[in-house]
Formats: structure tokens, C-alpha cells, sequence
């Protein structure tokens, strides 16, 4: 067959770690999710990887691992995410993976990337390197292999580059059609033709020759069929999806042809909500069709090497009509407001005045301690990927220059991480967007501020920040409320820094509230406590101490002395100072716990005042989620005593309630909030038990229906959908319990007749893993057999598929 078809998606998302938390901190604007990250890998990465491909009547007829049949890439940064925070996920990409190197003659689909998304064209050399060896070094550690392709950030592309990927043992990388200039036959050595745009043949690969002599191949996408996917609700249908596909051949050509096309990963499911099944119903029909063969970049080039030459546009990007000018001015690309964008330069400038001022430090420091600075850099991926000490260890006997003393080890590593955040600060997200206080603009400010900091360490006395702070000031934003990026800097990124003794300060607030509590990670630190005493007088708690706390990153570390007392509510004051003498530390133990004993609350501030030298700490000094978990701790007994007396005005009311909105009458506004916060807090408990009462839920909803109350739908339904998950994972662990059985099929029974926004995914995933391992004659009886085969008819799963395997195996 001459005939295939590949997909590519470019699977990413800005990195949205506090950069010294090592940590996705909330965002509200993900809600009901805690970030954006969970979000969109509930709406796309997961279902990838375990696809829906349903039949007539809409019922599932097979659960399909989408990443093994296309050609994809996964940004480090998020794959780094989804390991810890998305497991299941990110095993379903790592298995796609294999699967499809069995499917593709042995070449795997996945595709490195280059490391944090760094538009390398504008970039240095040594910073190019760095990005693709992290890249290609992460590849290897998650995947086991080494990649064949590389994905570039945004496509952006230069000889220099593509020199660096080759050198490296890349063999390809894929491009928009703009980014083609010319191409030739090489068998005939015919003249240069012009192939600008769509004038490009994207059937076909091609070689370009590099300046050094060497080679590399190159895939230019179909950018109109990948533009109808993206931007023309293609994905509506995955037939059409599917003709679309079909319809891109050349019939007047004799050759082998590829029709490929390239797309964010993210319209998969979270631009073109399910998206995923339409990518999955495509690939079934091509496949199924007969007409083309399913491949990817790998198999394709080792089937039909290049026989066209091709010459590249320049510094040029898919995404930027004027080259690589969105990232660095305002060049008129934005993303559909009519904001101005004269912020880019600005910020850019800064970014590179500091990169310029530590490359510059770094040379002398570098020396000092590593045999070859740049290759220290380069290999310190490893860390990265592996935090133990071992690898710390592993690293630096490696690299260093001589025998480090422990205070050469923590300057070695405050290097290393401010070399890392020096890069991370130029990820290509934060200048895309339209606004300088965006979340992405914010982030890679975030990277610079820590590489700053971190610069500041390793430099005591050199101050960077102020001109720094100067340069942002020339980068406005389009919201007055904003004024520039050195205003945000102060509001915004400033209050997400984190040093020991704000740790120390959180885990000293948070010791008054977690019994038992000795050891603890927050985040990118380790506390190990060393003393701790703790008192209670009423709502009232004190707790005072001593704890090492260490950075998980640096390795820097500090005996620290704290106290912390609650006084009720958010009155929250802490001190946290240097390891004190045993005399000190028990002065200040007993003078605090005599005043605290007498309630004389006015004394104890006086004494973390004197001796802690003014060094006190607030709620609004704490970290933003471990702040966050504070106060809920904080305002439980509050919020318990107002969801009470909310239910007992809602309760006493609720049969006026009823009347006046049977009458059409408008009730009372503070009576509508009472209804309106009872029904759904009574809701949201109901959802969440362990055993859920369907008539109790069916009666509350009734109220709510009746009451013309505003129910919190995607609330409520994220509850429903964590307790049926749940229940349905429990299932999973005893797979014959009958009772449990049941309790399964009862709560998917609730989610159905709620009509809240109930995403069945994982429970439909669960049932695939049960009839997998479950449905075979020794291991069922006819009673668990119906009760199974119904469950799966309520997840809305064809189950005539396991009727027929049943039989079969009879």
C-alpha cells in the first residue's frame, strides 16, 4: 500500500510551578479542578488514553489507547507533572508508546521535545544544546528508548538548531508548510523551485543539508487540513474527520504519500470537548477502510528516505505570521483582543539583561567548581529528574571540579538551579498571550525572580533585583489597575517567594492544628522537627519549637527556632528565628507559655516580638495552597456554626419557601441565600457519603426544583462523580463482592437520574479492567455474571461484545 495517513499532536501546557514550591499551586479559574493542568488532563490526556469509540446508539463498543496509533509529543515539564499528580495517565502515554513501536515496525510514535518550550532561534548556542540534550535525556529516562524525532517549541526553526538536533541523533523534526523556501530533486539535480506556503508538498519528506556537511530529514504538515481541525470544528465529526483525511492524496502522484497533520494535542478533548473520540472513530474507519495504512514519522522514513531537498525559511514559526516577532515585540499576533502587546519587548529585555548579568557571574563561579561548566549544565538533567541524594552525589563526583567541602556542595547546586530557572524563565507561553499580568507572563517572571534570588545567594551583595524591578517597569500592561509589569512584580510574584523561615513559619502555624506531627514535606522542602511543645486554652493554641528545614532542590539547610499562637479566627502571628542557646530557647518557652496560660495574649506577641527580633509572621505570609488548608482548619468551627443556623432558618422556612414559589411570589433575598447555601451543602453531603441514600437525593432535588434554587451543578456533579468513582475503584479491588457490586450499580443509577455533569470515565475504564481480568468460566457465576453485565448497561457500555466472548469461550 502506497497510501498513509499520520497524526501528529503536540501535547503541552505552560509549566505552573511555584518555582520554590517545586509545585502547582490552585487556580480558581480551572474550578471544579484544583489547576489547570488537572483540568485539561481530565478533558484530553487522559481520555487519549483510553478512548471511547461508540456504536450506533451511542453506547461504548470499545475503549482504544489513541497515543499508540498517532504521532505525538509531550512536553517534560508536563510529563514531569502527570508522574506525580496524574499517574494513570501518564502510563497511559508511556503504554501508547509501546504499543505503538509493535504497530509501526518497531518505531515508537512519541517524539522528544525540546526541554521547557524555549523558542530557540532566540536563543544561544549553549542554551539551544542544553534545551535539546534535557529534552532528548528526559525522553530516554520515561520512554526507555532514544527519540527519533524532536519536536521544536512552536516550530521555531534555524539552521543552528536543526545542526544542534542532528548532532545529537535526532533524525527528524516537522514543520509548517511556511517554513519551506525552496525544494529540488535529488536523483536529477534539477533546479531550485520555489515551495513557499502551500505551494509545498506535504506528502513527501525531505532532507536539508546543514551547514556543517551533515543531514537531516524534515515533515512539512498539511496545514489546511491540520487549520480545519484546530480552527474549523472539524473535529465534530470523526467521519468527516476521517474523509478529510482520506481526501488529501494526490491523485496525479506515482510515490509513496503521507498525508500528515500536526495540531495541538489540547484540541483532543479540551478545545473540541470530546475531541478524543472523534480522533478515535477516524482512525478506526481509515483503518478499517482499506484505502491507507495507519504510520508514523519513524516507520514512514524507513520505508521511503527523502528524494527532495528542501531549503528552510529562517527564524520562522507556525504560529506567528512575522517570523518569531510575537515573542519579542509587538508585532500585531495575539489572540483575538483588541489589546496592544508593546509589553513584549520590555519584558524580554529584562529577562535578557538577566540572563546576560549571570552568564557573566557564572563563567567565574563555574570555574570554581565544576570541571566544564557547560557540561555540568548539560548533565544536570539528571537531577532534575532524580532528586535522591544519590544522584546529587552521582552528579558531582562527576562534574565537580575537586572534592567539594559541604559549603562548595550547596553553591554547586544553588548554580545548577539557578542555571535551570535562567532557562526555565524564557518558556515561549510567557509572551503568546495577549496581556503581561496573564498567568503565563506572570510565570516565567516567577523563574526569573528565583534565578535572581538564587544569583543574590551565590553573590552576597551584588544586587540584581533593583535593576531588574527597573527594566519591567517599561513593559505596560492594557489594564490600568496593573500599570506595568514592575507593579505586578511587587503584588504578584513578590508574595509566592518562599525561603527556609517561611517554611519554618507555615509548619509552625500548621503544628498548632496536626497532632502527631514530627516529620513533614511542604512541597519542595523537608521539615524534620527537633523539639515541640504545644498548649491549648479554649479556641486559643500555642506551639513552640525547633525543626531543620531543607531544600529539596539545593540542599540548603537550617536549624530554626519558631513559635506560633492562634489567638481564634484568622488571628495567626508566628516568629521564626536562628537555633537558639538552650537558655534562650527555654526563656522564651517559658515566658510564652506563662503569659499564653493566663490568657494574656497582648504579652505573648511582646515576647515573639523580643525575641525573635520583629521576625513574625502572618496568614498572608504563608504559602498560597498550605495558606489555603490553614484557614479551611481555621474556619471550620466558624463555617460549621454558619451552616447550621443557615439550615435552621432554611428548615423552619422551607414550607413558606415552597408556597411562594408555587405562587410565583419573588421570596425574600436573605431567605433565598439560606435556601440556596442548605440545599446544596445538604446536597453535597448526601453526594459524598460512603453509602448514598438515592431517595434522600431525589427529595432534596425536588426542594430545589420546587424553590427555584440556583444549584451549584458543577460542584455538586465533581462530588457525585468522585463518590461513583470511588465506590467503582472499590469494586475493582473485590471484583466478586456482590454487595459491593450493588453499591456500584446504585450509584451510577444516581448519576444517571441526576442529570448533573457526571463524568463516567475512569468508572467506564474500571468495568473494561474487571470483564479483562473477570469474565472467564472459572471465575463467575451466573448471579455476578447478570448483576456485571447490568452495571456495565448503566455505564453505558455495549455489553453484547462480552455476551459474545462468553459464548465463544463456551
Amino acid at each position: 500500500m502506497d497510501r498513509y495517513v499520520c497524526i501528529h499532536a503536540h501535547f503541552y501546557q505552560p509549566p505552573r510551578e511555584n518555582p520554590w514550591l517545586e509545585a502547582v499551586e490552585a487556580q480558581p479559574s480551572a474550578y471544579p479542578y484544583h489547576d489547570w493542568n488537572e483540568r485539561i488532563t481530565a478533558e484530553c490526556y487522559a481520555p487519549n488514553g483510553a478512548s471511547r469509540i461508540v456504536d450506533g446508539r451511542g453506547r461504548i463498543a470499545e475503549i482504544v489507547n489513541n497515543y499508540s496509533r498517532i504521532s505525538f509529543n509531550f512536553g517534560p515539564t508536563l510529563l514531569s507533572w502527570m508522574e506525580q499528580q496524574a499517574p494513570m495517565a501518564y502510563r497511559g502515554v508511556l503504554e501508547g508508546d509501546r504499543q505503538s513501536r509493535q504497530r509501526f515496525g518497531g518505531h515508537g510514535s512519541a517524539l522528544a521535545q525540546a526541554y521547557n518550550h524555549m523558542i530557540l532561534p532566540l536563543a544561544s548556542r549553549r542554551d539551544k544544546e542544553t534545551q535539546v540534550i534535557w529534552g532528548i535525556r528526559d525522553f530516554e529516562a520515561r520512554f526507555g528508548r532514544m527519540p527519533e524525532g524532536m519536536w521544536l517549541p512552536e516550530t521555531a526553526v534555524d539552521l543552528e538548531t536543526l545542526e544542534i538536533l542532528e548532532a545529537n541523533g535526532i533524525r527528524f523534526t516537522v514543520l509548517a508548510p511556511l517554513q519551506a523556501a525552496r525544494a529540488r530533486r535529488m536523483k536529477t539535480g534539477g533546479r531550485w523551485k520555489d515551495v513557499h506556503g502551500e505551494k509545498i508538498d506535504p506528502t513527501v519528506p525531505y532532507l536539508a543539508r546543514l551547514p556543517n556537511g551533515r543531514d537531516i530529514s524534515l515533515f512539512f504538515y498539511d496545514g489546511k487540513i491540520s487549520h480545519a481541525v484546530a480552527f474549523e470544528k472539524l473535529l465534530n465529526s470523526g467521519e468527516q474527520f476521517a474523509q478529510r483525511l482520506l481526501g488529501g492524496f494526490r491523485p496525479e502522484s506515482d510515490r509513496a504519500q503521507l498525508v500528515h497533520i500536526a495540531t495541538d494535542g489540547e484540541s483532543y478533548g479540551h478545545h473540541h470537548p470530546h475531541g478524543d473520540m472523534a480522533l478515535a472513530f477516524a482512525l478506526k474507519a481509515m483503518e478499517d477502510s482499506g484505502q491507507v495504512r495507519l504510520t508514523n514519522y519513524g516507520e514512514f522514513l524507513e520505508l521511503h528516505p527523502p528524494e527532495v531537498e528542501v531549503q528552510i525559511e529562517e527564524n520562522t514559526s507556525w504560529s506567528c505570521s512575522h517570523g518569531l516577532a510575537r515573542w519579542y515585540s509587538d508585532c500585531g499576533c495575539n489572540s483575538g483582543t483588541a489589546w496592544r502587546q508593546h509589553w513584549r519587548g520590555p519584558l524580554r529585555g529584562a529577562l535578557d539583561w538577566l540572563c546576560d548579568t549571570v552568564a557573566a557571574r557564572s563563567e567565574e563561579l563555574g570555574a570554581d567548581l565544576f570541571r566544564d561548566a557547560a557540561e555540568a549544565r548539560n548533565q544536570y538533567v539528571d537531577v532534575v529528574l532524580d532528586r535522591s541524594p544519590a544522584a546529587i552525589d552521582r552528579f558531582l563526583l562527576q562534574q565537580a571540579a575537586h572534592p567539594l567541602s559541604p559549603r562548595e556542595r550547596l553553591r554547586a547546586l544553588q548554580f545548577m538551579e539557578m542555571q535551570r530557572h535562567a532557562l526555565l524563565m524564557y518558556t515561549s507561553c510567557g509572551w503568546f498571550f495577549d496581556e503581561v499580568s496573564s498567568i503565563e507572563a506572570l510565570q516565567v517572571m516567577q523563574y526569573a525572580a528565583r534565578a535572581l534570588q538564587l544569583a543574590q545567594q551565590l553573590s552576597p551583595g551584588l544586587d540584581l533585583e533593583s535593576g531588574f524591578v527597573q527594566l519591567l517597569a517599561a513593559a505596560p500592561s492594557n489594564l490600568a489597575e496593573h500599570g506595568d509589569a514592575a507593579a505586578l512584580f511587587e503584588k504578584l510574584v513578590r508574595p509566592r517567594m518562599a525561603n527556609l523561615r517561611t517554611i519554618a513559619a507555615h509548619f509552625a502555624i500548621s503544628a498548632m492544628f496536626e497532632r502527631g506531627q514530627e516529620n513533614s514535606v511542604l512541597r519542595g522542602y523537608s521539615v524534620e522537627t527537633k523539639r515541640l511543645h504545644t498548649l491549648e486554652a479554649g479556641k486559643a493554641r500555642m506551639a513552640v519549637g525547633q525543626a531543620q528545614v531543607t531544600s529539596r532542590t539545593t540542599t540548603e539547610s537550617e536549624l530554626l527556632t519558631f513559635a506560633a499562637v492562634h489567638f481564634g479566627d484568622h488571628n495567626v502571628t508566628a516568629g521564626v528565628g536562628s537555633p537558639m542557646q538552650e537558655q534562650g530557647f527555654q526563656a522564651l518557652l517559658a515566658e510564652t507559655s506563662a503569659a499564653f496560660s493566663r490568657a494574656d495574649f497582648p504579652e505573648v506577641l511582646h515576647a515573639l516580638e523580643r525575641h525573635f527580633d520583629g521576625a513574625t509572621y502572618s496568614l498572608r505570609s504563608l504559602l498560597g495552597d498550605e495558606r489555603s488548608a490553614i484557614l479551611e482548619m481555621l474556619l471550620e468551627s466558624t463555617l460549621r456554626e454558619t451552616e447550621v443556623a443557615f439550615r435552621r432558618v432554611y428548615e423552619s422556612h422551607a414550607p413558606l419557601l415552597r408556597y411562594l414559589g408555587s405562587m410565583g411570589v419573588e421570596k425574600p433575598r436573605i431567605l433565598n441565600i439560606t435556601a440556596e447555601f442548605g440545599l446544596n451543602a445538604n446536597l453535597q453531603r448526601e453526594l459524598g457519603r460512603e453509602a448514598m441514600d438515592q431517595k434522600r437525593i431525589k427529595i432534596l432535588l425536588d426542594q430545589a426544583r420546587e424553590e427555584r434554587v440556583t444549584l451549584d451543578r458543577p460542584g455538586l456533579g465533581y462530588a457525585l462523580q468522585r463518590s461513583v468513582t470511588r465506590i467503582m475503584e472499590q469494586l475493582c479491588d473485590d471484583p466478586l463482592n456482590l454487595a459491593r457490586m450493588r453499591a456500584a450499580s446504585g450509584a451510577v443509577q444516581i448519576a444517571a437520574e441526576l442529570g448533573l455533569p457526571v463524568d463516567l470515565w475512569r468508572s467506564q475504564n474500571v468495568f473494561y479492567e474487571i470483564a479483562q481480568k473477570h469474565l472467564s468460566r472459572g471465575s463467575r457465576s451466573q448471579q455476578w455474571l447478570t448483576s456485571f453485565l447490568t452495571l456495565g448497561e448503566k455505564l453505558n457500555i455495549e455489553t453484547g461484545q462480552f455476551e459474545v466472548k462468553l459464548q465463544l469461550a463456551s
